[in-house]
């Protein structure tokens, strides 16, 4: 496994590492309700730091891992995505899976700009991890993000229930099996 850049560039976005001063506009993304209807409730400062703590931390121990996502053209912050690996009770859920998501602001939504993320983070995926596969999970109520999932590879396996919630367990095969 090879560390991941902490900067990727596509035609309209790029994706870096996460930084100390990227925390106010993680609380504006994590804080808001709409943002939040298919995983929970919004969270506060305290909550939003852990996470940007976390997401160090898993940079520092792995090389890759949660990435957050500006326009290209002005550096506007529109969301985050992530290949990481989370440690969950569930015998579907192995550890040392890699784990995919996304989460975009309501104003970059129906833009093209999940697809293009999850593409680049795929294609780095294929190329550098040694992982076989690649998971999500994704709440059955959220149309969207299985249409994105589905348009990138990833298959329906089951349900899943982790941290007391319900979720559509989706696999992703590597495109790239000789790394």
């Amino acid at each position: 496994m090879t560390g991941a850049p902490d900067r990727i560039a596509t035609d309209r976005l790029i994706l870096t590492a996460p930084r100390k001063d990227d925390l106010d506009d993680m609380m504006a993304l994590w804080g808001d309700p709409s943002v939040m209807q298919y995983i929970g409730a919004p969270l506060g400062r305290a909550e939003v730091w852990g996470r940007l703590l976390k997401y160090a931390g898993h940079w520092a121990l792995f090389g890759f891992g949660y990435w957050l996502v500006r326009e290209r053209a002005g550096g506007r912050f529109i969301g985050e995505a992530n290949l990481s690996f989370q440690q969950r009770s569930h015998p579907a859920l192995p550890e040392g899976e890699i784990e995919g998501g996304w989460l975009l602001a309501p104003a970059a939504q129906g833009k093209g700009y999940a697809g293009e993320t999850l593409a680049a983070l795929l294609a780095w995926a294929d190329d550098g991890l040694a992982s076989t596969s690649v998971r999500c999970l994704i709440d059955r109520r959220n149309a969207a993000s299985f249409r994105l999932a589905e348009r990138h590879g990833f298959n329906r396996v089951g349900m899943v229930t982790t941290g007391g919630e319900d979720f559509e367990l989706l696999r992703r095969g590597r495109r790239n099996p000789t790394v």
